[in-house]
């Protein structure tokens, strides 16, 4: 098992911090999620999950595309995908999210990480790429264009391209859903970063239907809860919401850069839910902040540390505090 951003009770026992005494910015989740009702239908909790709800037509109109399949987060693609295929060379534009490297490893594959300039010269090497679009955690972006056109090649030779859209929505006219029902491109998507929704565990992929129906009969019955289905088609849904957050998040994580710059972390990317700081000093950063009940995300290749952004203004403050107190240490 990889380590991953959370974990939040193992670092409090680990400071004897009580865990509700913590300020998690480890994850890139928004802090200020859409709005979940105190109380559900009674029904979510005694009925199977019901493929023939409004879930799947609701993700189509939010996604714009014509054809998908929900799947418990798009972690169970990234774990199921790799089945899908025989031996096979892939490119991992990196720093990534580490999953999608382990995932393909396990499976068998030859995988190789590189960057995406070194990926435009050597794609003719390789049978799947797989690009984080924005990237986690470099919040790297990459146009329509160079995308597919990766594909044009890759499906030349029966290959694919991989897409993990998982911090698009804020710009959601970049996304490469709907033209997923092309064979060799695949698209995934969450309900966990932007609309803060990551107890889910919903997420989509888009793909031609040929892969779908593989990857659902490989994933098997109710891979989705009835409560979350039924939380997710409200979230869907709820387009003021959505406007709503697409107006606020991206100046509260200038304001997070700004807070950090002040304090002579200087991110080197980004995107509207964190930042990302390359720093020598990644590890020592990582630990003081710990210290002081504050988690951030911890990266060694190459070393750095994210954050994610706080939800209220004494989040706030308590990050500014101790960035004052580790900065002048």
């Amino acid at each position: 098992m990889l380590n991953h951003g959370g974990q939040l009770l193992a670092h409090a026992q680990q400071h004897d911090i009580a865990p509700d005494d913590w300020l998690d910015l480890s994850t890139g989740i928004n802090p200020n999620g859409w709005p979940v009702p105190e109380s559900l239908p009674a029904s979510v909790w005694s009925r199977l999950p019901d493929n023939a709800d409004d879930l799947v037509e609701k993700a189509k109109v939010y996604y714009r595309c014509k054809q998908l399949l929900a799947v418990a987060g798009s972690q169970a693609a990234i774990q199921c995908l790799p089945s899908l295929r025989s031996s096979s060379r892939v490119a991992i534009v990196a720093p990534a999210y580490e999953e999608h490297r382990h995932c393909w490893q396990q499976a068998g594959h030859q995988v190789v990480e590189l960057h995406s300039h070194e990926l435009d010269q050597h794609i003719d090497q390789f049978d799947v790429v797989i690009v984080i679009n924005p990237n986690n955690p470099t919040g790297e972006t990459f146009s329509a264009e160079r995308l597919l056109s990766w594909h044009r090649q890759l499906h030349a030779r029966r290959g694919w391209l991989i897409v993990d859209e998982a911090f698009i929505d804020m710009t959601p006219e970049q996304s490469l859903a709907g033209l997923a029902a092309q064979r060799g491109l695949i698209v995934l998507r969450s309900l966990g970063k932007f609309f803060g929704l990551a107890g889910l565990r919903l997420g989509f992929v888009m793909a031609h239907s040929e892969l779908l129906s593989q990857l659902e009969e490989k994933l098997g019955p109710w891979p989705i809860a009835s409560a979350s289905r039924w939380l997710a088609v409200q979230a869907l849904a709820d387009h003021h919401w959505q406007r709503q957050a697409r107006q606020q998040l991206p100046d509260k994580s200038q304001r997070l850069a700004q807070l950090l710059e002040a304090h002579q972390l200087h991110p080197a990317g980004g995107c509207a839910l964190f930042q990302w700081v390359k720093t020598g000093q990644a590890a020592k950063i990582h630990h003081q902040l710990a210290s002081h009940g504050i988690l951030c995300r911890l990266f060694d290749k190459p070393q750095a540390v994210r954050f994610g952004l706080p939800a209220i203004e004494t989040d706030w403050q308590r990050l500014q505090n101790a960035l004052n107190k580790i900065t002048r240490s």
